[in-house]
């Protein structure tokens, strides 16, 4: 068996392209697709809701900043704070 040249490698790499594409154009090959798209789309979900529950978490604190201070609940603040910074 003859051994490929460093040119043939070339053609083995669009070769391997080609096979790849074609793959990609079959059932399994849309299969394969759809569950990376969808893994990929769940993980930026998960990076979304993080980020809300972040969100709230700041506008609970902002919201008990904004109250008067005979209204306030400085417990409640402190475990409000106490709480953002440990997720942080």
């Amino acid at each position: 068996m003859a051994e490929k040249s460093a040119g043939d490698k070339g053609a083995a790499g669009s070769k391997d392209a080609g096979l790849v594409e074609r793959f990609r154009s079959t059932r399994a090959g849309e299969a394969l697709d759809l569950r990376r798209r969808v893994r990929r789309l769940e993980a930026e979900v998960q990076e979304c809701r993080a980020l809300n529950i972040r969100l709230a978490e700041l506008t609970d604190i902002v919201t008990e900043l904004l109250l008067p201070v005979a209204a306030r609940d400085e417990a409640k603040l402190a475990a409000l704070l106490e709480k953002y910074r440990q997720s942080v």
